[in-house]
Protein backbone atom coordinates (compact mmCIF):
# COMPACT_ATOMS: atom_id res chain seq x y z
CA UNK A 1 0.00 0.00 0.00
CA UNK A 2 1.40 3.42 -1.00
CA UNK A 3 1.63 6.60 1.00
CA UNK A 4 -1.72 8.24 1.63
CA UNK A 5 -1.98 11.96 0.95
CA UNK A 6 -4.41 14.30 2.71
CA UNK A 7 -6.42 16.16 0.10
CA UNK A 8 -9.07 18.85 0.29
CA UNK A 9 -11.55 19.22 -2.54
CA UNK A 10 -14.14 21.88 -3.28
CA UNK A 11 -17.48 20.83 -4.80
CA UNK A 12 -19.92 23.06 -6.63
CA UNK A 13 -23.08 22.65 -8.72
CA UNK A 14 -25.60 25.03 -10.27
CA UNK A 15 -27.22 22.96 -13.01
CA UNK A 16 -29.84 20.22 -12.69
CA UNK A 17 -30.50 18.68 -9.25
CA UNK A 18 -27.60 20.39 -7.52
CA UNK A 19 -27.75 18.43 -4.26
CA UNK A 20 -28.08 15.09 -6.05
CA UNK A 21 -25.16 16.00 -8.33
CA UNK A 22 -22.98 16.60 -5.28
CA UNK A 23 -24.15 13.43 -3.53
CA UNK A 24 -23.42 11.44 -6.69
CA UNK A 25 -19.97 13.01 -6.89
CA UNK A 26 -19.18 11.76 -3.37
CA UNK A 27 -20.21 8.22 -4.36
CA UNK A 28 -18.08 8.32 -7.50
CA UNK A 29 -15.07 9.75 -5.63
CA UNK A 30 -15.22 7.06 -2.92
CA UNK A 31 -13.42 4.24 -4.83
CA UNK A 32 -10.19 6.27 -5.00
CA UNK A 33 -10.67 8.78 -2.18
CA UNK A 34 -11.17 7.72 1.43
CA UNK A 35 -13.54 10.48 2.53
CA UNK A 36 -13.05 11.62 6.13
CA UNK A 37 -15.04 14.85 6.49
CA UNK A 38 -17.60 16.70 4.42
CA UNK A 39 -18.66 20.26 5.24
CA UNK A 40 -22.18 21.54 5.42
CA UNK A 41 -23.71 22.72 2.14
CA UNK A 42 -23.82 26.40 1.27
CA UNK A 43 -25.67 28.26 -1.44
CA UNK A 44 -23.86 31.09 -3.18
CA UNK A 45 -24.33 33.66 -5.88
CA UNK A 46 -22.15 33.15 -8.97
CA UNK A 47 -18.90 35.06 -8.64
CA UNK A 48 -17.51 35.72 -12.10
CA UNK A 49 -20.35 35.16 -14.56
CA UNK A 50 -23.37 36.45 -12.70
CA UNK A 51 -26.25 35.69 -15.11
CA UNK A 52 -26.67 32.07 -14.06
CA UNK A 53 -28.35 30.06 -11.30
CA UNK A 54 -27.18 29.95 -7.70
CA UNK A 55 -24.51 27.43 -6.76
CA UNK A 56 -24.40 24.85 -4.01
CA UNK A 57 -20.91 24.48 -2.52
CA UNK A 58 -19.18 22.17 -0.06
CA UNK A 59 -15.69 21.00 0.79
CA UNK A 60 -14.34 17.61 1.73
CA UNK A 61 -11.25 16.11 3.30
CA UNK A 62 -10.07 12.75 2.08
CA UNK A 63 -7.02 10.54 1.75
CA UNK A 64 -5.74 8.99 -1.45
CA UNK A 65 -2.81 7.02 -2.82
CA UNK A 66 -3.14 8.77 -6.17
CA UNK A 67 -0.59 11.31 -7.34
CA UNK A 68 -1.91 14.85 -7.92
CA UNK A 69 -2.05 14.32 -11.70
CA UNK A 70 -3.78 10.94 -11.37
CA UNK A 71 -6.25 12.45 -8.92
CA UNK A 72 -7.02 15.20 -11.44
CA UNK A 73 -7.67 12.60 -14.15
CA UNK A 74 -10.08 10.70 -11.89
CA UNK A 75 -11.83 13.90 -10.75
CA UNK A 76 -12.36 14.91 -14.39
CA UNK A 77 -13.82 11.44 -15.07
CA UNK A 78 -16.30 11.97 -12.21
CA UNK A 79 -17.28 15.39 -13.59
CA UNK A 80 -17.81 13.91 -17.06
CA UNK A 81 -19.84 10.97 -15.67
CA UNK A 82 -22.18 13.50 -14.04
CA UNK A 83 -22.76 15.35 -17.30
CA UNK A 84 -20.21 18.14 -17.17
CA UNK A 85 -19.27 19.39 -20.63
CA UNK A 86 -16.26 21.43 -21.58
CA UNK A 87 -17.83 24.82 -22.08
CA UNK A 88 -17.80 28.44 -21.17
CA UNK A 89 -15.35 29.30 -18.41
CA UNK A 90 -17.17 29.97 -15.12
CA UNK A 91 -20.46 29.01 -16.79
CA UNK A 92 -23.21 26.72 -15.45
CA UNK A 93 -22.16 23.18 -14.60
CA UNK A 94 -23.67 20.02 -13.15
CA UNK A 95 -20.59 19.52 -11.01
CA UNK A 96 -17.30 21.26 -10.43
CA UNK A 97 -14.64 19.52 -8.36
CA UNK A 98 -11.50 21.47 -7.53
CA UNK A 99 -8.37 20.10 -5.88
CA UNK A 100 -7.72 22.77 -3.26
CA UNK A 101 -4.87 21.27 -1.24
CA UNK A 102 -2.81 18.09 -1.52
CA UNK A 103 -0.76 17.59 1.67
CA UNK A 104 1.59 20.59 1.84
CA UNK A 105 2.49 20.23 -1.82
CA UNK A 106 3.12 23.17 -4.13
CA UNK A 107 2.60 21.84 -7.65
CA UNK A 108 2.18 23.51 -11.03
CA UNK A 109 1.64 22.01 -14.47
CA UNK A 110 -0.29 23.27 -17.49
CA UNK A 111 -3.51 21.70 -16.22
CA UNK A 112 -3.14 21.68 -12.42
CA UNK A 113 -2.03 24.17 -9.80
CA UNK A 114 -1.94 23.15 -6.13
CA UNK A 115 -2.85 24.91 -3.91
CA UNK A 116 -5.77 26.12 -5.98
CA UNK A 117 -4.66 29.61 -7.06
CA UNK A 118 -7.93 31.42 -6.31
CA UNK A 119 -9.19 29.52 -3.26
CA UNK A 120 -8.22 32.26 -0.78
CA UNK A 121 -10.31 34.84 -2.73
CA UNK A 122 -13.55 32.87 -2.58
CA UNK A 123 -15.98 32.78 0.33
CA UNK A 124 -17.77 29.84 -1.30
CA UNK A 125 -14.53 27.85 -0.99
CA UNK A 126 -13.11 29.19 2.27
CA UNK A 127 -16.26 28.99 4.41
CA UNK A 128 -16.84 25.24 3.87
CA UNK A 129 -13.09 24.58 3.97
CA UNK A 130 -12.73 26.41 7.29
CA UNK A 131 -15.41 24.14 8.74
CA UNK A 132 -13.34 20.99 8.09
CA UNK A 133 -9.76 22.32 7.97
CA UNK A 134 -9.52 25.49 10.07
CA UNK A 135 -5.98 24.83 11.32
CA UNK A 136 -4.55 23.49 8.08
CA UNK A 137 -1.75 25.72 6.81
CA UNK A 138 -1.68 27.01 3.24
CA UNK A 139 1.68 25.89 1.80
CA UNK A 140 2.27 29.09 -0.20
CA UNK A 141 0.84 31.80 2.06
CA UNK A 142 1.96 30.07 5.27
CA UNK A 143 -1.30 31.00 6.98
CA UNK A 144 -4.05 28.91 8.51
CA UNK A 145 -7.30 28.40 6.63
CA UNK A 146 -9.17 30.12 9.48
CA UNK A 147 -6.99 33.24 9.11
CA UNK A 148 -7.44 33.35 5.35
CA UNK A 149 -11.20 32.93 5.74
CA UNK A 150 -11.31 35.81 8.24
CA UNK A 151 -9.54 38.04 5.71
CA UNK A 152 -12.59 37.76 3.46
CA UNK A 153 -14.86 39.41 6.03
CA UNK A 154 -18.53 38.67 6.72
CA UNK A 155 -20.69 36.48 4.49
CA UNK A 156 -22.93 39.36 3.52
CA UNK A 157 -25.63 38.36 1.07
CA UNK A 158 -23.49 36.22 -1.23
CA UNK A 159 -23.34 32.94 0.73
CA UNK A 160 -25.65 31.15 3.16
CA UNK A 161 -25.95 27.70 4.71
CA UNK A 162 -28.80 25.44 3.63
CA UNK A 163 -30.48 22.72 5.70
CA UNK A 164 -29.67 19.74 3.49
CA UNK A 165 -26.56 17.67 4.04
CA UNK A 166 -24.46 15.55 1.74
Amino acid sequence: MGEMANVYLGLGSNKGDRLENMRSALKLLAPFLEIHKVSRVYESVPMYKEDQDLFLNAALHGRTELSPQDLLVRVKEVEKALGRQEGERNGPREIDIDILLYDDLVHQTDDLTIPHPKMHERLFVMVPLEEIASIVSHPVHGRLVIEMREDLGPLGDTLWEIQERL
